[in-house]
């Protein structure tokens, strides 16, 4: 299948003014200026629209907390241990949720979603195309797992008269499950090679080895500035690779975030004060991040924001002084990138999954259309069919 008459927008290059993209399968197999020799019923005439890399939210929690479905289909948040890393989002991913049809109607062709903010250790997070037939279709791979700081996980449990109570116990917490897990990890590599018996097993400390090897990363929830700092200690402490997810008061630090070449999720941008810790954001946060060399990916923080408005959240960093095609990589090659999924997506490149989307406008206009989604070689939406 060849989509044709395009204004192309690669975003790891500069855009072809008009071009063609070639499929097969679910792979993008050729990106070229001109018209294609050989064009059959079966190819589409994009008639000058402009032709984009399916967008990325890059975090959400998308599918864990049921569309409209309450207190029963919410899956966020397992607040009853504090530690709890070997919890896999794919088993409670709801993959009927009507937000993966918004996203896809929305341009959205992979959100990385997982568990909540409650935990000092949370669960893991995942990649997952939004269209496809069952969580395990729609899956791309592991990618992290998530540990919170700051009020959240004080909220949850000081009403249970548990710990953490405290940003120090919060920060033990999290430090005491990493020691734990490497010193699991060394005991097992130690019985390999001196062929002795092999510790009695841990779930929890396996779940956090591939973190511990660097396979996989550590997102952390962080607002605050000193809750962000304590993300980078507690990252360099154990070596770990970071992303740094709402960085509200990133603005107050960017140049030690750039000094450590943090990378950061940015949102939800359009949101109110609804806490203590988010008393100091602002939709510049963005652009002041960018300025000081801080690599950023815009989130919706889906449901929090709903994750049909990333583009728009893109759009009101933009007015709020991020440069318009850096707002643009920071839903698409960005995302990507950080989190280690740009051999499959985030941009329109040979070899990899078709996940293409056509729209009638600038992407960053609210009165634009996405005219057609295509997922893994399939089309996904197409305005004016259901």
């Amino acid at each position: 299948m060849y989509i044709y008459n395009a204004q192309i927008f690669p975003m790891d290059r500069p855009p072809v003014e008009l071009g063609y993209v070639r499929i097969e399968g679910t792979k993008i197999t050729e990106v070229s200026g001109g018209v294609p020799d050989n064009i059959s019923a079966d190819d589409y005439n994009a008639g000058g629209m402009l032709l984009f890399p399916g967008f990325i939210d890059a975090h959400s929690h998308i599918g864990l907390l049921g569309d409209g479905a309450g207190a029963e289909g919410d899956d966020i948040n397992e607040d009853n241990d504090p530690v709890t890393p070997h919890l896999r989002a794919i088993d409670a991913l709801c993959f009927t949720d009507g937000y993966f049809a918004e996203a896809v109607k929305a341009g959205i062709t992979t959100c990385i979603t997982g568990a909540g903010s409650a935990n000092p250790v949370g669960g893991d997070f995942i990649a997952v195309k939004t269209y496809g037939r069952s969580a395990d279709e729609m899956l791309i791979k592991r990618v992290a797992v998530k540990f919170a700081l700051g009020e959240n996980p004080k909220a949850a449990y000081a009403e249970k008269e548990t710990s953490p109570v405290t940003r120090m116990s919060t920060a033990a917490i999290i430090r005491e499950a990493l020691f734990k897990a490497g010193r699991y990890m060394n005991d097992i590599e130690s019985a390999v090679k001196n062929d002795e018996s092999l510790p009695e097993f841990d779930i929890k400390s396996e779940a956090l080895i591939p973190l511990l090897k660097n396979e996989i990363k550590a997102y952390f929830h962080c607002h605050r500035a000193d809750d962000i700092m304590t993300a980078v200690r507690i990252s360099k402490e154990f070596n770990l690779d970071y992303v740094l997810v709402h960085c509200t008061e990133g603005h107050l630090i960017a140049d030690l975030l750039s000094e450590e070449k943090a990378a950061v999720f940015l949102g939800p941008v359009i949101c109110g004060r609804s806490k203590p810790e988010l008393s100091k954001l602002c939709t510049e946060n963005a652009a002041v991040l960018h300025k000081n060399g801080v690599r950023i990916a815009v989130c919706t923080d889906h449901p929090e924001l709903p994750v049909n408005y990333l583009t728009c959240s893109a759009a009101y960093c933009v007015k709020a002084g991020l440069p318009r095609l850096e707002a643009l990589k920071a839903i698409t090659v960005n995302p990507a990138e950080i989190a280690g999924i740009s051999d499959r997506t985030g941009s329109v490149t040979a070899g990899k999954d078709a996940d293409l989307i056509l729209l009638n406008g600038d992407p960053l206009d609210i009165m634009t259309d996405v005219v057609m989604t295509i997922i893994n070689g399939r089309i996904a939406y197409k305005a004016g069919q259901l």
